[in-house]
């Protein structure tokens, strides 16, 4: 007991060090403030899509993935996506297909192309039934998506247990307002 009202006091301490170095005057002028921009900068790993860059680069690929602009990585990567998602799933085998009714080469065609596409005049979501890449809303089940795209089959049903993530939900619930984001535990 003694040991968590120790670290109970440390912990509030430790905020309140933050909060006291966080709230200081020093930055009034920001708008007057030059920028610099000089120097070196390195793109270090792109994510659009979660997992898609984990799963079907060779760790050998993923530095020249990572610095492929993304009209160019379909080109450079779908022959690498299709036979590592033909390796990984049999439902592709035999010319088989996604619930999208996309064959290999079309899913990997589309996933090579690390972005996170948004519709600007439609619905917002990873995936619903019927709307595809038009966006990420936070209550998204990106993962469960990808696995039921790679492995579920024309109908979610083949491979069930490699289908599902099984996280149903995030652990709280999401704000109605900015920033929407669940509170702190």
């Amino acid at each position: 007991m003694k040991n968590i009202k120790k670290l109970q006091a440390l912990t509030v301490a430790f905020a309140v060090a933050i909060l006291v170095f966080n709230c200081s005057n020093d930055d009034d002028d920001t708008m007057n403030t030059k920028l610099d921009f000089s120097g070196t900068y390195t793109q270090e790993d792109q994510m659009g899509r979660p997992a898609v860059n984990t799963v079907f680069v060779s760790s050998s690929s993923k530095d020249m993935f990572n610095v492929t602009t993304p009209s160019a990585q379909s080109a450079a990567f779908q022959s690498m996506f299709q036979n590592n998602l033909l390796a990984l799933s049999p439902a592709y085998a035999n010319g088989g297909k996604n619930a999208l009714g996309q064959d290999a080469a079309a899913f990997t065609g589309l996933l090579a192309t690390d972005v996170l596409n948004v519709s600007l005049d439609g619905k917002t979501t990873f995936y619903d039934g019927t709307n595809l890449l038009t966006g990420r809303a936070l209550a998204d089940d990106v993962i469960t998506v990808e696995l039921l795209l790679i492995f579920g089959g024309e109908d979610f049903s083949e491979n069930p247990g490699l289908s599902n993530d099984n996280v149903d939900a995030n652990d709280k619930p999401f704000l109605a307002s900015f920033p929407y984001l669940a509170s702190p535990w």
